[in-house]
């Protein structure tokens, strides 16, 4: 921290510009786009009710109900910010993130100091402020831009205590240790996939074990990062099994509460073909809401014309119904079974991998009014113009923090952040859904390795410690 305190002091007004820079773009994407439907107004039902009945639950005909299908942590955050500024005020959420968002800049920077120097530090504090994909989202009232946020902490502090551990630096690592777990703890609350850092930075414990054996230190370390990270679940757990008799300590998958039927069958099927967001959008979100077009399914959705046949009059006899009975479940669990034992490899490695590939590689334009089909020209050429620029410039983020990656020798610290980006690109790829913002919270290590690409190893300026 001193480090970064003494490059903020000999470069104030690089820090300042680059500062009113990061906040005015925020504050660009929240009052010209404005994104403010869906999980947002779940989300703040979530949280009025629990201001204003004291029960944290979803609004119905009938009243209020307890759920169970979101986690704590935004909903307590838009309470606070409806506390302060007025229910429903999501103006003041979305400026309260591009506030958030603007400090996660800082730590990017923070990150980038600890693995490499002074040089990167300030080019990847300048590629966070300029990111219009993080930025983005602090115009919607969503988890991502708090999730990034506390990704942020608990990465920058967990290199600190491997660091720590390396330099046998006795209790200076165990309060890095608790830091690291609280904002760990933070992300899980906010987003139930953030236990994935908790996993990295377990990993990494482990390897230091390993390669220095320091012991009992790297013992009492796991334990504090463990216990901070997962004790702030404790009440949420007990409140679902007094409240449902569930042993729930994160939310679950497919947001149900207990007793809703699930069409797991359906969402099986889905996996067997889905790739892209324009997927997710026009078939996968449309279950159970609105009537599914069969010809917007792409070929690899059929694997004969019988199968063809079979899936056409499944989704019309859904779509006379809107809704999945267990019966018709069923036959889309039978359909992706057969599907599934067709072609094990497509459904157990090539669709994941494309799935993966779509989120990192994809434009970041769903939160624009931009088509989702952007690359048919005809239709819009200059939505789909504008949408293979910021496609490109996603590229040039990624291909910039590969350079900065081979460039720099990170040693364990590299490795961890390297493994976090792997061990939460692979869990992606089990989803049905594959959103372009889940792989944000990668970015503050992109953008971290990014502004290590424009400075060199043994460069003057502050070094970090090592």
């Amino acid at each position: 921290m001193k480090q970064l305190l003494e490059l903020l002091r000999r470069n104030p007004w690089f820090f300042l510009c680059v500062t009113l820079a990061a906040l005015a773009l925020r504050l660009f994407f929240v009052f010209r786009f404005p994104s403010i439907y869906g999980d947002s107004l779940v989300y703040g039902d979530i949280a009025k009710n629990w201001m204003n009945h004291g029960i944290y639950g979803l609004s119905t005909s009938q009243g209020v109900h307890p759920t169970l299908i979101r986690l704590a942590g935004y909903p307590a955050f838009l309470a606070v910010v409806f506390f302060l500024a007025g229910q429903e005020h999501y103006t003041a959420v979305m400026i309260a993130q591009a506030l958030i968002d603007t400090n996660t800049c800082l730590v990017i920077a923070a990150l980038a100091l600890e693995l490499m120097n002074a040089r990167a530090a300030k080019a990847a504090y300048l590629l966070a402020a300029l990111c219009p994909f993080t930025a983005a989202y602090t115009a919607a009232p969503l988890t991502e831009t708090v999730a990034i946020w506390a990704t942020a902490h608990a990465l920058y502090y967990g290199v600190r205590g491997i660091k720590a551990l390396q330099s046998e630096s006795g209790n200076r690592g165990l309060v890095l240790w608790l830091l690291a777990g609280v904002w760990t703890a933070a992300g899980i609350l906010f987003r139930p996939d953030g236990g994935i850092v908790l996993a990295t930075l377990a990993a990494g414990l482990v390897l230091v074990s390993v390669r220095s054996r320091p012991g009992k230190r790297v013992l009492l370390a796991g334990v504090v990062l463990v216990a901070s990270s997962l004790a702030p679940l404790a009440p949420w757990t007990i409140r679902n099994w007094r409240t449902f008799h569930v042993i729930q300590p994160l939310a679950p998958r497919y947001a149900n509460d207990p007793g809703d039927f699930v069409p797991r069958g359906f969402n099986r099927w889905i996996k067997t073909w889905i790739v892209d967001y324009v997927s997710v959008h026009e078939i996968y979100w449309r279950g159970e809401t609105d009537t599914i077009d069969a010809d917007l399914l792409p070929e690899r959705a059929f694997d004969s014309r019988e199968e063809y046949d079979r899936t056409r009059a499944l989704l019309d006899d859904y779509n006379e119904q809107l809704t999945f009975s267990p019966q018709m479940d069923a036959q889309f669990e039978q359909l992706a079974a057969e599907r599934i034992n067709h072609n094990p490899f497509r459904y157990f490695v090539w669709l994941p991998c494309l799935r993966i590939a779509d989120m990192w590689l994809r434009p970041r334009t769903e939160t624009l009014p931009i088509e989702s089909r952007w690359w048919e020209f005809a239709d819009h050429p200059r939505e789909s113009a504008f949408a293979l620029a910021w496609a490109a410039l996603n590229l040039l983020l990624l291909l910039l923090a590969l350079r900065g990656w081979m460039q720099w020798r990170l040693g364990l610290c590299g490795a961890i952040l390297i493994g976090f980006v792997l061990m939460r690109s692979a869990f992606l790829g089990s989803v049905e859904s594959p959103e372009p913002r889940y792989v944000l919270e990668c970015f503050p290590v992109v953008l971290a390795l990014a502004g290590g690409a424009f400075a060199r190893p043994g460069e003057s300026g502050i070094k970090p410690y090592r």
